[in-house]
């Protein structure tokens, strides 16, 4: 089944390419269908491309979603047009008024920043707040993800001398949960970050449960209230050739504190482009995401929500 995105929306025709099968506003307004309602808070400079990384990975579900973009009033974004900001996007003020199904936190360019440091850092954990009563269940990504934790269970992040940067092999901890249904005991998981979750504070919390991690990434995947919560350090969701392009805009601007990004090119070799090796459990995160922890949980009638 489709997702139900807003009109003119720039990753409908960007799918539509792929063969992925979404549709506008519009036509799907005449199926009588209650679709899962998700809002997407996107704290990622290039708006367009975290649009569609995620759209892709929704569309790959039998159920049908109506898809909303919450941004913060506390911050603009430099790199998105004002105009795609304002057909496309809601502030948090506009939509803490609704209740959703599910709700997607994207990372953000501020990790190397204490989290009180960052100047929308109020607004955000007014969201975290407002998502526990009105959201069934809450995907956080990388920095979100260290933010989430941090805010709501005291975990705190810490600096590594040297970015976690590629393709790295996770395990999973608790494989019957139905997050992991058809998973291999082991995946790929792309990381790019400067910082780090470590095991011993989550396994300390009885909150906490470590799901996933990677003999070299560490900490991959947390949940926590009854999967409620599900906290991703990596990115899963990242295109083909996302890592690619970070790679060569660190080179462009002469940065010899990132080297190559491991586990990623053919033979380690930029110019034969990248082995993607995560795809499929993407696909299969986000597909048992929505189907076992927001459409299996969420009342039918919205406003249930507690």
């Amino acid at each position: 089944m489709p997702l139900r995105l807003p009109d003119r929306l720039p990753a409908i025709d960007l799918l539509k390419q792929e063969n992925i099968f979404v549709m506008d506003a519009t036509r799907a307004h005449s199926q009588d269908i209650r679709p899962l309602r998700i809002v997407i808070l996107n704290l990622m400079p290039l708006k367009v491309t975290t649009e569609t990384d995620l759209i892709r990975l929704l569309s790959n579900t039998p159920l049908q979603m109506d898809i909303a973009f919450m941004k913060l009033k506390s911050h603009t974004p430099k790199n998105t047009p004002i105009e795609h900001m304002m057909m496309f996007y809601k502030d948090f003020e506009t939509l803490s008024r609704e209740k959703f199904d599910g709700m997607i936190i994207t990372g953000a360019p501020v990790e190397q920043m204490d989290f009180e440091e960052v100047n929308y850092w109020d607004e955000i954990t007014q969201i975290f707040s407002w998502a526990r009563t009105h959201v069934t269940s809450t995907l956080y990504i990388c920095w979100a993800a260290q933010a989430g934790l941090y805010y709501h269970y005291g975990i705190p992040k810490y600096p590594l001398e040297k970015k976690m940067f590629g393709i790295f092999p996770q395990r999973t901890l608790v494989s019957q949960l139905p997050i992991f249904r058809g998973f291999d005991d082991e995946f790929m998981m792309p990381h790019s970050r400067h910082t780090e979750l470590r095991r011993s504070d989550i396994v300390a919390d009885q909150r906490l449960t470590l799901i996933a991690e990677g003999s070299e990434s560490g900490v991959s995947m947390v949940m926590a209230r009854g999967g409620r919560e599900f906290f991703v350090t990596g990115h899963l969701e990242y295109a083909f050739d996302t890592l690619d392009k970070e790679y060569r805009r660190d080179m462009a601007l002469g940065r010899t504190d990132v080297g190559l990004p491991h586990n990623y090119y053919r033979d380690d070799d930029p110019s034969k482009g990248p082995l993607v090796t995560w795809r499929a459990h993407g696909n299969l995160l986000f597909s048992n995401w929505i189907n076992y922890y927001v459409y299996q949980e969420t009342p039918y009638n919205i406003d249930e929500i507690r």
